[in-house]
């Protein structure tokens, strides 16, 4: 009987999330990842507004602020490392660059295993292939396991789903570039951060280091503009090559990052960019998270808008008694208005992240020195704002009264 059961491709955030909820409105959840296991770490990822809300109704606020990294906040600093202008994590209501909730990706990720594992099945290592779609459900295909049918089939696997490829086309026709790399990784604790979050800007790149909830650890973040590349597609060792390159000699702690990166045995290379598409289901597919609407690390969004979207997915599922083609239309209608604000870069898009020049550095770190200051804080609050811009439903948690999803 595949009826209620819900196939979730991606072990994130959002899968899980979504897991949880599903769960606990009668459904049958399976998730897949690719990868063999739970993925511990990553940066630092913020928990804001309406994000922070769906964790509250999942009863998870306490788990998950006994995972909360202490930043005291930002700090922007020239080649010697001094600073040129700082935002402290209590700015803008605890809902700036710094949010009051900072928690590492896999922090957060474990605290929603822990809460969907009852009426769940996760599958590691393996992935979908194919998808076929009938007029009782889904044919699904994967890479090591036998073939399933399920009611449904969820893609919350992130800005490169392979799930939105196999039901919607390729990946060029929905995900715009911002033409600007990204790389995370784990290094030593060696640079004196005392609490902040610390960035330096040379022309085309970005360094910054935060603290990890780790002694002895600190988190690398470096971003530099190009053309796409693919660079995050494949060959780590090539990816190490690029960024030696791209870095050395820029200043500040560059160098010495560098030689950490070496050592380092979780980096994470990354194209940024945004999904955009017309419709996020088709048939008994839909698409979640950064899958449908990746909004880009830029916004601060990602994670909240992929707790708030599991959080209407499963609540309008369970609304509609399992009535996919009116929960799918009905979660697009709650949903598009918050995800149209969250795609907004805030000012200055990815030149305010990584300028260009040295003129554009001066500029920006003037605008940093201002942030607090009319008219800034106003351009700058209603940029943080963005995380509570919708209404959340209060969907009733109780199995679907059918039993069964309706054809």
């Amino acid at each position: 009987m595949h009826e209620k059961s819900v196939l979730i491709s991606g072990g994130g955030i959002a899968g899980p999330a979504l897991a949880h909820w599903l769960a606990r409105s009668g459904y049958r959840p399976t998730v897949v990842e690719r990868s063999p296991a739970p993925r511990p770490g990553g940066q630092t990822v913020d928990l804001r507004g309406a994000g922070r809300t769906v964790v509250e109704r999942m009863g998870l606020l306490p788990a998950v602020r006994a995972v909360t990294v202490e930043e005291r906040g930002i700090a922007y600093v020239d080649t010697n490392g001094r600073s040129l202008g700082q935002m402290s994590a209590e700015a803008f209501g605890g809902e700036g660059v710094v949010a009051e909730i900072e928690v590492m990706r896999g922090d957060l990720a474990q605290v929603l295993l822990d809460a969907a594992r009852d009426g769940v099945e996760y599958v590691y290592d393996d992935a979908v292939t194919a998808i076929e779609q009938d007029e009782d459900g889904v044919l699904v295909r994967f890479q090591r396991s036998a073939e399933r049918r399920f009611g449904l089939v969820v893609g919350a696997d992130g800005l490169h789903s392979g799930v939105r490829a196999l039901a919607f086309g390729p990946e060029e026709g929905f995900v715009r570039p911002l033409g600007c790399v990204t790389a995370f990784f784990t290094v030593p604790d060696r640079y004196g951060l005392d609490g902040w979050m610390r960035m330096y800007n040379a022309p085309a790149t970005m360094l910054a280091l935060r603290p990890d909830r780790v002694s002895g650890r600190v988190k690398a973040l470096m971003g530099f503009r190009t053309p796409p590349t693919g660079v995050h597609r494949r060959d780590a060792a090539a990816q190490r090559a690029l960024l030696t390159r791209t870095f050395a000699g820029t200043g500040w702690v560059a160098d010495q990052v560098i030689a950490d990166l070496q050592d380092s045995s979780d980096l994470v290379v990354e194209e940024l960019g945004q999904t955009r598409m017309e419709s996020w289901s088709s048939g008994r597919v839909v698409l979640l998270g950064d899958a449908a609407w990746c909004p880009s690390p830029l916004s601060g969004l990602g994670t909240s808008t992929a707790l708030v979207g599991a959080y209407v997915l499963a609540g309008e599922l369970a609304r509609a008694a399992g009535d996919h083609r009116t929960a799918f239309a009905a979660y697009e209608a709650v949903m598009r208005p918050y995800i149209a604000q969250a795609q907004e870069l805030p000012p200055g898009g990815v030149n305010g992240f990584v300028p260009r020049t040295r003129l554009e550095i001066a500029l920006r770190t003037q605008a940093v020195r201002w942030m607090n200051r009319w008219p800034l804080r106003n351009l700058m609050a209603a940029q943080f704002g963005k995380s509570d811009a919708i209404e959340l439903p209060d969907y009733a948690v109780s199995p679907p009264t059918s039993g069964a999803f309706v054809g």
